[in-house]
């Protein structure tokens, strides 16, 4: 492990940040935008401290980032600062995690729980089934008359109003509706990507639940 110091953080709190941590260490300093290039200078060189600016932490992309650097094993010995502009640094145990997943963006309180919906039987429907999210390409977890969970490389943020697109041989239903819940993940392994819940509005019920048996997990 190295003996340097990454600080990560909105780019106006950088200075700041630099000056509480000017401890004759090499620091190396990456905005809340370089989210990625954070991760892999940490993984390439398991920096002694990561430094990580307070609001920036409790962000989507900072719980997210700050999870996947405590899945790793090796980076175990590293250690995590959450640190404020002016004073307090909250030390954490890399061999501690911050949550079980990604912690969403936001959730207000709404129908749809953190897997599905509350109001009607959802539907777990087969690997790879793409669907379109304001025309973007995004995958379909599950469904039902109510809503659907998704998982998209393209940013979704709660009370986002979408349109969505599910079609197969037998055609295509249009639905509107609104983001209600989102995340933001770091998989080991695979593309980053928003996990987000989608309440429908005056969707075609029927339409919906024969699509969904369609499609529904062979088990």
């Amino acid at each position: 492990m190295s003996s340097n110091i990454v600080i990560i953080g909105p780019a106006d709190s950088i200075p700041a940040l630099r000056e509480r941590l000017d401890s004759g260490a090499e620091l190396h300093t990456f905005t809340d935008a370089e989210a990625l290039e954070a991760l892999d200078h940490i993984f390439r060189h398991r920096p002694r401290i990561i430094a990580i600016e307070h609001d920036f932490s409790s962000s989507s992309r900072g719980v997210a980032l700050v999870n996947r650097i405590k899945d790793d094993p090796g980076l175990a010995t590293c250690e995590v600062r959450v640190i404020t502009h002016d004073s307090g640094i909250n030390r954490m145990s890399s061999r501690r995690r911050v949550s079980n997943t990604a912690v969403a963006v936001a959730e207000p309180p709404v129908h749809l729980d953190r897997r599905g919906t509350r109001r009607s039987q959802r539907t777990r429907v087969g690997d790879g089934l793409e669907v379109l999210v304001d025309g973007n390409p995004t995958m379909l977890i599950d469904v039902s008359v109510a809503g659907a969970q998704v998982m998209s490389t393209s940013v979704l943020k709660p009370n986002q109003r979408v349109r969505m697109a599910l079609s197969d041989a037998r055609g295509v239903i249009r639905c509107h509706g609104a983001i209600v819940w989102a995340s933001f993940e770091m998989p080991k392994g695979l593309p980053t990507h928003y996990r987000a819940g989608i309440e429908f509005q005056n969707a075609d019920a029927e339409a919906l639940s024969e699509y969904a048996e369609r499609h529904r997990r062979k088990s």
